[in-house]
């Protein structure tokens, strides 16, 4: 089960690409699949950013509850 939007938009995709036969819509599905990769390590690198760059506890644990950190 998905625990992020990001993997939730993944596993939707790779259903997607489970049921298409078409060559051009397969290759457009992994492509966004590529791209969502793409998106989730800059996510995971601002992450770790805003991480390191406050030291308040309390700080970082709000993020975490309003879903902008993981």
């Amino acid at each position: 089960m998905a625990k992020t939007t990001l993997e939730t938009i993944d596993e939707l995709l790779e259903g997607a690409l489970d049921g298409v036969d078409d060559p051009e819509t397969r290759y457009k599905l992994r492509s966004a699949r590529q791209l969502l990769h793409v998106v989730r390590r800059r996510h995971d690198g601002v992450d770790e950013v805003v991480e390191d760059a406050v030291t308040d506890e309390d700080v970082i644990d709000g993020l975490r509850e309003l879903g902008y950190l993981d």
